[in-house]
Order: C-alpha cells, then structure tokens, then sequence
C-alpha cells in the first residue's frame, strides 16, 4: 500500500472523527401524581442525528449509582439512555426493609406501577436526540418487574430486557398489548424465584403468541449484575462476574435484533 494512499485514509479518518465527543449527563426533575422525582440521562454528544433511546429501572434501592453506571455504559454504545426514578427524589437507601417498604408501596398498586414507568418513558420520549420509533427498556431485579409491566401497559417499545427481575405472567387481557419483545436474564440459584413461579411464567408465555426469551446462568444468585450486591449481608445477593457480562452481551444482540 502506498503512502499517498494512507496519507488519504489518516485525513479522512481525522476529519470524520468527532474530536470532542464524550458522554454528557445531567440530572433530571419531573412529577408524577403529585410525587417529585429525579432521573437522569446520559448520551454521547458527537453522535449526529436521531438515536435509538433506552430506559433504565433501578433495582429497590431506588435510583443510586449502580442505576447510573449502566446509563453511562448505554451512552457510551451510542444510545440516549435514561434512568428513571421510581420513588421519589432522594429516595435511595442500603436498608432491605426500607427499600422493600418503597417496592411494596409501588408493586401492591398495578396501575399506579404501570403509570410512574409510564412518566419515566415520557421523558425520555421528549429528547431531542431519541428516535422515538425505537425504544427498549432495561431493569434490575424490581427494575426488570417493572419492565414487564411497562410492556403489558401497551407501552410503546420495541424491546424490554429484565435482569433478575421477578417474571411477571400476564393476564389474557395484559397479553393482547403488548407490542414489545420480551428479555428475561435469571439467575439458576435465585432463592426468591420459586420454580413455580417459573412454570407459572413459561405456562402463561408459551400460548400466548409473544416474542418472548428466557436466558438462565448456572450458578448465579439473584442481583447477580450488581458488583456490590455481596456487601449487602443477604445470603441470596451475590454478583457474578460471567453472568453480568454475558447478559450485557446477550442485550447488546437483542439490541442489535430490535434496533
């Protein structure tokens, strides 16, 4: 290969590369039903054009770093990634009791659920940089519960994927809106899903005529993705190093598909 011609391709591989291109963030303020509440976004900004967007469900801690460390890592693949808030702002603890407190007070109402996922996703419809024709959701264990219920609202997405979230079997009626794919990552040695209400899932699925996938990783426990879920003192949280980066890879594919 010649110079000249190396020369060429270093030009113009200097010119079509964004030179000032990196991840910008910002936090954001909306309301639900009276409820303050503060999520953040997070996208590339040497990316031109219209992007596909994704949603993020925090896990019962409420919207910590953990949540925002995955809406970087969304960006940074070329998505406007946004993390909603679920509780209220300021609501994130450490404490199991005070955030099962939070997820019951949410999960125990099914439209009140459904509704502040809902709020979540109409912000992220609203930037600017969002094609809104393809949008996916992504959640962590309440997070991946709640993804599912945002698909069974009929919300319009083309995609949900759910980390170690509860599987969720919908009703007959729940089943007729849903226009999204479904994406379940399960741990095999998850003690808070109980075989049957796997089967109970796989039952209700297998009929029903959805787009729907369960992928389930030998060995690990429940918040599996989460690199701190040892420090939490519950016996059935532990982080799995394999399994956090094949589910993230087995996403980017599903992505890829849906995209």
């Amino acid at each position: 290969m010649n110079t000249r011609y190396i020369g060429i391709v270093l030009l113009f591989l200097l010119i079509t590369t964004p030179i000032h291109a990196e991840v910008v963030s910002e936090t954001i303020t909306y309301e639900h039903n009276g409820q303050v509440l503060e999520g953040f976004l997070a996208y590339n900004d040497g990316i031109p054009g219209k992007r596909p967007g994704v949603l993020v469900v925090h896990e019962w801690w409420g919207l910590n770093d953990y949540a925002r460390s995955r809406v970087r890592q969304l960006a940074r693949l070329g998505y406007v990634a946004f993390a909603l808030d679920m509780y209220g702002k300021g609501m994130v603890t450490t404490h199991p009791s005070q955030a099962a407190d939070w997820m019951n007070a949410i999960s125990q109402n099914i439209s009140l659920w459904q509704e502040r996922a809902s709020a979540g996703l109409e912000i992220l419809l609203r930037q600017p940089r969002v094609d809104k024709t393809r949008i996916a959701a992504i959640g962590y264990c309440f997070g991946g519960a709640t993804v599912q219920q945002l698909a069974y609202s009929g919300a319009s997405l083309r995609g949900v994927v759910s980390f170690h979230g509860q599987p969720i079997a919908p009703s007959q009626e729940q089943i007729q809106r849903v226009g999204a794919k479904i994406l379940l990552f399960h741990g095999a040695a998850d003690p808070f899903v109980k075989v049957e209400q796997l089967n109970r899932y796989i039952a209700a699925m297998n009929p029903s005529g959805l787009d729907w996938q369960m992928i389930s990783y030998g060995g690990a426990k429940h918040s599996f993705t989460n690199p701190d879920a040892d420090k939490t003192g519950i016996p059935a949280l532990a982080y799995n190093r394999s399994a956090d980066q094949r589910s993230w890879l087995h996403m980017r594919v599903f992505f890829d598909e849906i995209f």
